[in-house]
């Protein structure tokens, strides 16, 4: 049972202070100074060109946060930092966080978008910054690597010849699903500037004779073929219920007799109340996507009924829906 929140508790969720500190460091790359050694509020104020009295303010913050360490008057990164906020270093996130960054003014227009309806974006952020969107997309394939060999051991594709991973990005799980299932081919259907850094993670991975890259708008262009797997992957909430309803149709008409259509999306439960996160997520997508936002898996599984799959079932709560012609 949840605890009654206290004062303190409604002030820590009211207070973004911390998050605009973290993602202006990120911004300003001022971990990257670091980089295994100490130094002066002074020295990272003339590498980056900023003001030193202002610059020490979000330091000393930061250390109250334990992203950096202070020593005397020299600061250092946490063992946290070093790794994950360092540009360049292998498990570098901050690409992630500057798209956060990026969509911080569709937040300052949460009471606008409450107001009238309408979200303040008409197009979504890696097709306004490709350049951003790309390397979103890396730190998406590094994070989504080891999920994706656990997501094709659960789903049991023996047997599975071809494979149509819907909006796959990166093509991450295509390349989990190939390499799980030596006998399975696929093929990653994305928006050209998107395959073109899915190419180079297919190639890496020895998987070019295996992974076919078709580019288009799935919505609006034609699949190819016919498969007996399908995926769809976290696009659901990027448009509306009917959108949906119409692409499920279509990749139903793709399928094999016995085809399966598999959905991982981020799920509300039917009350749409949890989980938590999720309901901050779903308002996350409402100020910025045009049309999109957080479904339930029964929608999902009306969708698939409408397009005439024969059964549906939940494999993971909120989580994954398959759909079998």
């Amino acid at each position: 049972m949840s605890r009654e929140l206290s004062l303190a508790d409604i002030f820590q969720i009211g207070y973004y202070w911390e998050t605009k500190i973290l993602l202006t460091a990120v911004s300003l790359d001022i971990f990257s100074v670091f980089q295994g050694q100490s130094q002066t509020v002074n020295q990272v104020a003339e590498q980056r060109a900023l003001n030193p009295r202002a610059l020490e303010w979000v330091m000393n913050a930061l250390v109250a946060m334990r992203v950096l360490n202070k020593s005397d008057k020299e600061y250092s990164n946490t063992p946290v930092a070093e790794k994950y906020l360092v540009k360049g270093a292998s498990e570098y996130v901050g690409h992630l966080l500057l798209l956060h960054d990026s969509e911080w003014n569709h937040w300052g227009k949460l009471e606008d978008t409450v107001r009238t309806g309408r979200s303040p974006v008409s197009q979504h952020v890696f097709e306004t910054q490709p350049e951003l969107g790309a390397h979103v997309l890396t730190v998406l394939d590094r994070i989504g690597r080891g999920s994706g060999v656990g997501l094709a051991q659960r789903l049991q594709l023996q047997g599975a010849k071809r494979m149509l991973d819907v909006g796959g990005g990166a093509g991450t799980n295509a390349i989990a699903f190939c390499r799980a299932y030596p006998d399975l081919t696929a093929t990653v259907f994305d928006l050209p500037q998107t395959l073109k850094v899915t190419k180079t993670y297919v190639e890496e991975a020895g998987m070019s004779g295996r992974i076919t890259l078709q580019p288009g708008n799935f919505h609006q262009d034609p699949f190819e073929g016919s498969y007996d797997v399908a995926l769809m992957s976290d696009i659901l909430h990027y448009q509306d219920g009917r959108t949906n309803a119409a692409l499920v149709e279509k990749v139903y008409q793709h399928l094999g007799h016995e085809g399966r259509l598999i959905i991982k999306d981020r799920f509300l439960d039917p009350s749409r109340t949890s989980p938590a996160w999720t309901t901050a997520f779903a308002v996350h997508i409402l100020v910025n996507t045009e049309q999109g936002q957080c479904f339930t898996i029964e929608e999902t599984r009306q969708w698939m009924e409408q397009a005439g799959f024969r059964t549906m079932e939940e494999l993971e709560p909120c989580a994954m829906v398959q759909g079998t012609k």
